[in-house]
């Protein structure tokens, strides 16, 4: 008798950001897409932010265990509500992305939050606001046979969460320029 072979649960951070990336890739994201959110949403609070340093925090965010399984289980959310696959009301709740439901931003705050209140605070105005992929992806979910309501959160909450990130980070740089604080790599953050 053959043993059943058991599913991989478990990935490596770099295997987590590969199938992060390949998912969102195929839902029409990019990381340039979620970086140029965080970068416009951080440059008006610090100077000299570069849009390297909000790709690296995209990057670094898309590679998180918790952020894994947020990517992964809403875009398989929207990929079963536009296959019709959900019974009863939900199903048109999800896929009309009705307004009341709010789900889909409880798992954005959960998201953001990983980088405290001020990630939530940014996913709010970025929710809001619908800023660069988020509105089209909010745009385009509207359209017959396309369900973003769970994407488009969660694409804002990660934008979110990398622009927290950079503060984090420049700030980090800013204490340093005291010679007496001891210097910390980015990748401590």
């Amino acid at each position: 008798m053959s043993e059943k072979k058991k599913p991989k649960l478990l990935y490596t951070r770099a295997e987590m950001f590969e199938l992060n990336k390949k998912l969102l890739l195929k839902r029409g994201v990019t990381i340039e897409a979620i970086a140029e959110i965080s970068f416009k949403q951080q440059s008006k609070y610090t100077d000299n932010v570069t849009r390297e340093l909000c790709i690296e925090s995209v990057e670094k965010i898309l590679s998180l265990r918790d952020v894994f399984h947020h990517v992964q289980l809403a875009c398989e959310i929207d990929r079963l509500a536009e296959q019709k696959m959900f019974q009863g009301p939900i199903q048109d709740i999800i896929y009309e992305d009705l307004g009341m439901f709010g789900i889909d931003e409880t798992m954005g705050l959960e998201v953001a939050g990983l980088y405290g209140t001020i990630g939530q605070t940014n996913f709010g105005d970025i929710d809001v606001n619908k800023h660069g992929i988020v509105k089209r992806l909010n745009e385009a979910g509207k359209e017959d046979g396309i369900c973003h309501t769970f994407l488009d959160d969660i694409v804002g909450a990660i934008a979110a969460a990398a622009s927290t990130r950079v503060a984090q980070v420049t700030n980090e740089e800013l204490a340093h320029e005291d010679e007496h604080v001891q210097r910390l790599s980015i990748f401590d953050l």
